[in-house]
């Protein structure tokens, strides 16, 4: 069974997603927006989504020379939706085209970098990275559904 054109189809359709939910914001502010004891805007869970995507696969696999700057992830504010956006078309285009290229066997080799305590193989990093993304993919929806709303309603 050929794995990467799977861990491709499922990046493509969850950042689809994470498009669509940019879209259905009804303000660019309110990507923004935090409540009491939510620490991350939906706008910086977008961020910290694209930096993560462009580190492990761009600048790993797709030796794109990314360089990765964390702590922006999460400081940055106020971008618009069409940057966030095209933001992240950029990171999928990436994404397709460094696992394109990919050998099969290589998702049993052993990592290069030192992502968690102990070395990982590529495939356990990838499918890592896809749960990642759908993690952060449905706290943006609980984000945009419930903030958005609550924002909206009391303008």
């Amino acid at each position: 069974m050929n794995v990467i054109p799977s861990l491709i189809q499922l990046f493509e359709r969850d950042l689809q997603k994470l498009k669509t939910e940019i879209v259905q914001y009804s303000q660019d502010e309110h990507l923004w927006l935090v409540a009491p004891q939510i620490n991350n805007s939906a706008g910086n869970l977008v961020l910290h989504l694209i930096g993560n995507l462009n580190t492990y696969i761009g600048a790993e696999i797709g030796k794109t020379g990314y360089i990765r700057n964390r702590p922006l992830e999460f400081s940055e504010k106020g971008l618009s939706k069409n940057e966030l956006l095209n933001r992240v078309t950029e990171t999928l285009d990436i994404v397709k085209n460094s696992l394109i290229t990919l050998p099969e066997e290589a998702l049993e080799e052993e990592y290069p970098q030192l992502v968690f305590e102990q070395k990982t193989s590529t495939g356990y990093l990838l499918i890592h990275l896809t749960t990642h993304l759908t993690y952060h993919l449905g706290q943006i929806n609980y984000h945009r559904r419930l903030l958005d709303k609550v924002s909206h309603e009391s303008l």
